[in-house]
């Protein structure tokens, strides 16, 4: 996926009501821009990091800037979280998510659920319709090792519930997790900061939905799908061996 244009760089000063930001440009201007990121974004908020911003022209914005890219342990990270769905449309297109790039048919952004809205809709007169799930990662606290979420999301736990109740209908049902870096070559559910999620990340592959992790290649020209990487063993499932080996010690 090419940017329009390439990238302004800036050095981040601080971002704020989830929503802002404020950037020293390359000539010393001061701006404020969007951030469109409503999560805790951990580990990408550093005061004085390297960003880089997409540059808008239209009148009717109010902000000129979006925060787009940081610099972070030694990579380029994606935080515009609208970018996923973007990258999984072309990552299916391009056959990197298990047989996805098989369907005829790939509409965004269609109604179905608990008034809720899924992200892909795969359709094809020889296969089962599709429901494909998108979401934003680009938490790492180990090395190599990205996870989801960072932070507690209730509309997370509700999307693996709307998933398994396509996939118990006799639909296909499809979690894909889009990591925007690409120093990780594995992926968590992050049970530790919401169980309630992990919990339901583990029903819904009872249930019978899918899940992939997607890693990218980033620069402030394009963000490339680079290929799945594997899942570590799920959530609670995890942390519940984990504390079985520790009361066994």
């Amino acid at each position: 996926m090419l940017f329009d244009k390439p990238l302004v760089p800036a050095r981040l000063i601080s971002r704020y009501k989830r929503f802002l930001f404020d950037a020293e440009l390359e000539s010393g201007e001061i701006i404020t821009g969007s951030c469109p990121n409503t999560g805790s974004m951990q580990g990408l908020t550093t005061p004085g990091s390297r960003i880089w911003l997409s540059e808008h022209d239209s009148p009717t914005r109010k902000y000129r800037h979006v925060f787009e890219m940081i610099e972070a342990d030694g990579t380029i990270v994606g935080v515009n979280t609208a970018m996923p769905n973007r990258v999984a449309a072309e990552a299916i297109t391009l056959r990197q998510v298990a047989d996805l790039g098989d369907y005829t048919t790939v509409r965004r952004e269609q109604k179905y659920g608990r008034n809720s809205r899924i992200d892909l809709l795969l359709t094809d007169p020889l296969r089962p319709t599709t429901y494909v799930e998108v979401k934003n990662v680009h938490f790492m606290r180990t090395p190599a090792l990205a996870e989801f979420p960072d932070t507690v999301t209730v509309r997370g736990a509700k999307h693996l519930e709307e998933l398994g109740d396509m996939a118990e209908a006799g639909h296909r049902a499809v979690m894909l997790y889009v990591i925007q870096r690409h120093d990780c070559d594995r992926f968590r559910i992050c049970s530790d900061l919401d169980r309630v999620y992990a919990n339901a990340f583990d029903r819904a592959l009872a249930r019978g939905v899918e899940a992939y992790a997607l890693k990218c290649q980033i620069s402030p020209r394009e963000i490339i799908p680079a290929g799945l990487i594997p899942i570590d063993e799920p959530g609670i499932a995890a942390l519940c061996k984990s504390v079985e080996k520790t009361a066994e010690s």
